[in-house]
């Protein structure tokens, strides 16, 4: 039986005075979780040291499932995230995506779907200083918008645009003010659970 591949992106690093240890400590969880069970084999990354271009897109191939964690700076993904993306993704033109997915013929319609990632998934995890209610309450910051049909938005899409189908998210909140570390890590464990059963 082919063992599923599991590729997880460590998009925390330190800066500033966010040291990086929260989704640090998530990619450990994924290794105590994958190391033991049959039937998985687990390939990662993290922003926090040099990577190879070539390599990195070759990891995103050999992937069945691609976990993302990342801290939210700023309402978006870390600048050395996004910088990832971009370099990986371009290197990976014609494995990762083939073009916009416009013809010449009719170029109105049907951007988007030039991706070759097609029969991959991806789950992320997110880590915000900003309280749940902040997304939840009437009148609070976010106007009532989660974070997946809000700020991950534009990130949703895309990984649709490479053919990445979305599994689940988990968002971690008040991680600086107010973190909790072993019941977050416990519902950590639960969501790998769920969806690695």
């Amino acid at each position: 039986m082919k063992k599923q591949h599991i590729f997880v992106i460590n998009a925390g690093f330190p800066f500033g005075h966010s040291p990086g240890q929260f989704n640090q400590s998530l990619l450990a969880l994924d290794l105590d979780f994958f190391g033991p069970k049959e039937g998985y084999e687990l390939q990662y990354t993290k922003l926090s040291e040099e990577y190879d271009l070539e390599e990195e897109v070759e990891k995103f191939l050999w992937a069945d499932t691609i976990i993302y964690h990342m801290p939210i700076w700023w309402f978006h993904m870390p600048f050395r995230f996004k910088e990832y993306i971009d370099r990986v993704f371009t290197q990976g033109h014609g494995r990762i995506y083939a073009s916009d997915g416009r013809s010449s013929k009719n170029p109105k319609i049907n951007y988007g779907t030039g991706g070759l990632l097609d029969g991959r998934n991806y789950l992320v995890t997110s880590s915000w200083n900003a309280p749940k209610e902040a997304f939840e309450w009437e009148g609070e910051f976010f106007q009532q918008k989660s974070v997946d049909e809000g700020v991950l938005f534009p990130f949703h899409r895309m990984n649709a645009f490479v053919g990445l189908e979305f599994k689940d998210s988990l968002h971690f909140h008040d991680i600086e003010k107010n973190a909790r570390a072993a019941d977050e890590f416990a519902r950590y464990q639960a969501f790998l659970t769920k969806n690695f059963s």
